[in-house]
């Protein structure tokens, strides 16, 4: 029912530019704040940024700060994120993420994840 949508990853050179967008259903998109999350080859899954459910309020991890974008459109429930000068450090499975889901009154609350999209960066 639920479901999250990741799509825009691929092989880019460093300093290269990618957007990432995460397109949502099954929910009340604009009610929720949404995360992104990433997993290098061989690491921990790790939190990359955040968006308010209005989208004013935005946060980074000090890694990828200045360098990515979260934004989103509420009319297409679609979340983004935009990576400029990117490093070869960025390479890793990208997660679109959303947690506390309500579905129903009184319903129990529930964390979804997308697929992920593969995202490279080499020379």
């Amino acid at each position: 029912q639920v479901q999250l949508a990741e799509s825009g990853g691929g092989l880019v050179q460093p300093g290269g530019s990618l957007r990432l967008s995460c397109t949502a259903t099954g929910f009340s998109f604009n009610n929720y704040f949404m995360y992104w999350y990433r997993q290098p080859p061989g690491k921990k899954r790790e939190f990359v940024g955040s968006i308010s459910a209005s989208g004013d309020g935005r946060s980074y991890v000090e890694s990828v700060e200045g360098r990515f974008t979260i934004s989103r459109d509420n009319t297409i429930k679609t979340v983004y994120l935009q990576m400029n000068s990117l490093k070869p450090e960025d390479t890793a499975v990208y997660y679109c993420h959303v947690r506390d889901v309500r579905l129903a009154p009184n319903g129990e609350r529930q964390d979804y994840w997308g697929r992920g999209t593969e995202v490279t960066v080499s020379s």
